[in-house]
């Protein structure tokens, strides 16, 4: 039992309180309050934290068997210099919708302000235009991937 206000004590019904959270859950509230007479319950969830963008670890060094195998097959692939990056962290979608075409595909040409893909972040489509008119060598994302910020995403050249 929890103390009032007035020092009485104020029974607490836990049946309610499971309710009140379950409703919170199950309608994406983040506060509910009912009021019964001189009685009032405020239930209150926090809104789930905002992660901050932060590097992958770094994997530990190859054990010596490994050390065996080629540079060129344990070599990360470089990351080309003329590649477009994400500006934010989202989910990339190649298509304007399920089921349509692709913006854009290897081999074609694109001009400057061209869509090249579509960054969806907090419910929001943000268009990638491209920075330069030429022809889009690589795409390097899937349709439905989750980005990073400043990953790289279509090389133009």
């Amino acid at each position: 039992m929890a103390d009032s206000k007035d020092g009485h004590k104020m029974r607490v019904d836990s049946a309610l309180l499971r309710e009140l959270a379950e409703l919170l859950a199950a309608n994406d509230l983040s506060e509910i309050e009912v009021e019964d007479g001189d009685r009032k319950i405020k239930v209150r969830r926090d809104a789930a934290p905002v992660m901050a963008y932060a590097p992958a670890p770094q994997a530990a060094p190859a054990a010596a068997p490994a050390a065996a195998a080629s540079a060129t097959d344990t070599a990360p692939a470089a990351v080309p210099v003329d590649s477009v990056k994400s500006p934010m962290v989202g989910t990339v979608f190649l298509s304007p919708e399920p089921g349509a075409a692709a913006f854009v595909s290897p081999g074609q040409a694109v001009k400057e302000g061209d869509t090249l893909m579509i960054i969806e972040a907090m419910k929001v489509m943000n268009p990638i235009t491209a920075p330069k008119a030429g022809t889009v060598k690589q795409v390097l994302v899937s349709d439905a991937q989750p980005v990073e910020f400043d990953q790289p995403l279509v090389v133009i050249g």
